[in-house]
């Protein structure tokens, strides 16, 4: 009896231990379902990003990849039944909805078995612990346990000729968005390994120094590939050495966070310290609406929030450093609530994943995993002369800034002809905002 394989977050041959179960017996269909409440709350970017990794998958299974769209309850059980097919197989997830999903389709196969085999991280959610048996909530405990766990070796290619669709139907593919001028990376596992192999031979010796400039090419860019599966982090740790450990911990903070949300599901819209939900005086009404849209356009008057933000809208992604640094503008500086910029942030990036994202904004925002966070409040002017000295992440995508050279574009309020060409003085005072969120987190915490 054949065997299903239902892809995910997995769209690879290599080091895919799901697979290499679903194939140990025989002939594997391997399936893919456009889920639209997924594909629905998905933005433009990710949905494109999606089709052309699927494109590509579907090229290395050599056109075999059955398509199928609608509700995975009920199209899993119906191509097990069309295909007489003993078990499903596929690699766990830990997302809160996933998780839901996943056990729904188990009750509705019935007697068809489904199996969870690996998962999209080195190590799986709910596996680090501490030695009373509860789990982690800051990072460095954490990272020492997870390295003291270790993880298997990376497991063998797939073999492609036991990949079989059996005359199984597809359905037609969703239609490739918009994307109004965004130039997406190549997508799929080739394109991965190719950005791996790139990223080790001429940047990981000098991630540890690099990694936090964006003006500068410093970063592996390998968000969007884990993302999707198109490479496993345990692939990547494979080929890590001594001198690695700052590229290792970036991993392990994915892990963290994937921990953090499988323990509480309800984070994804929820503050881990309720009390930032329940008396934080956000800002409100037509005035918050104004706030909101002139950081989401980039015309806050603050050079280097505003690049990000640039950035983002141009490319769908942005520059870690900088996705702290305009997020901690928008809860502390604006006074909106971490919620609605982390909602934003998964429309438009190509590597939204909803734990690292809502994670992320959480540490930032101050109501998450750190022991002491609302003190950390990012001034945005010495981040941008700190990170970018010479002002060219600044220039590249703020092009009413790009007369005034080196570190000045950080200030064009101190230039005279600063404002010369169009750019928007500051929305906010933020020295004053600085004392206003601090006097609000210290509220809450009495």
């Amino acid at each position: 009896m054949p065997r299903v394989m239902w892809f995910r977050r997995d769209l690879r041959l290599a080091d895919n231990p799901a697979l290499l179960e679903a194939t140990a017996t025989g002939a594997a269909i391997p399936l893919f379902v456009f889920d639209p409440r997924l594909w629905g709350a998905s933005g433009s970017v990710r949905q494109a990003y999606l089709l052309r990794s699927l494109a590509a998958f579907q090229e290395s299974l050599n056109g075999q990849l059955v398509i199928r769209c609608g509700d995975p309850v009920t199209v899993v059980p119906e191509i097990a039944r069309e295909c007489g097919a003993e078990s499903v197989h596929i690699a766990a997830d830990f997302g809160p909805y996933g998780a839901q999903r996943d056990d729904a389709v188990a009750v509705a196969l019935g007697e068809v078995q489904l199996v969870r085999t690996g998962s999209p991280y080195a190590v799986a959610p709910g596996r680090i612990l501490k030695d009373d048996g509860t789990a982690y909530r800051v990072y460095t405990p954490f990272y020492k346990a997870w390295m003291k766990h270790g993880w298997r070796a990376p497991a063998e290619d797939a073999d492609v000729s036991a990949i079989s669709a059996a005359d199984l139907a597809s359905d037609a593919w969703p239609s490739e968005p918009d994307l109004d001028g965004i130039v997406l990376p190549p997508a799929g596992e080739r394109a991965a390994w190719a950005t791996w192999e790139s990223f080790r031979h001429a940047r990981l010796a000098s991630y540890a120094d690099q990694r936090n400039l964006p003006g500068i090419d410093g970063t592996s860019t390998l968000s969007h590939h884990l993302k999707y599966g198109e490479v496993h982090p345990r692939s990547l740790l494979a080929e890590l050495g001594e001198s690695d450990e700052v590229f290792r911990k970036e991993i392990c903070w994915r892990e963290f966070y994937a921990d953090i949300l499988a323990q509480r599901p309800d984070s994804v819209s929820r503050s881990l310290d309720a009390r930032y939900d329940e008396n934080m005086r956000w800002a409100s009404g037509p005035d918050a609406d104004a706030l909101f849209e002139a950081w989401s356009l980039g015309r806050t008057g603050y050079p280097f929030v505003d690049a990000g933000m640039r950035q983002l809208l141009a490319e769908g992604w942005m520059h870690n450093r900088v996705r702290m640094v305009v997020a901690s503008f928008f809860v502390k500086d604006l006074h909106l609530p971490w919620q609605r910029g982390a909602q934003y942030f998964m429309q438009l990036l190509r590597d939204g994943d909803i734990a690292s994202n809502t994670h992320g904004w959480q540490w930032t925002a101050g109501c998450g995993t750190d022991a002491s966070p609302f003190y950390r409040v990012f001034n945005p002017i010495l981040q941008g002369e700190k990170f970018d000295p010479d002002g060219a992440y600044v220039r590249r995508y703020i092009p009413e800034l790009a007369h005034l050279s080196g570190a000045k574009a950080h200030e064009p309020w101190d230039c005279l002809d600063g404002y010369a060409q169009g750019y928007p003085e500051r929305i906010v005072d933020h020295a004053v905002e600085r004392d206003v969120a601090l006097a609000d987190f210290a509220r809450i915490k009495r």
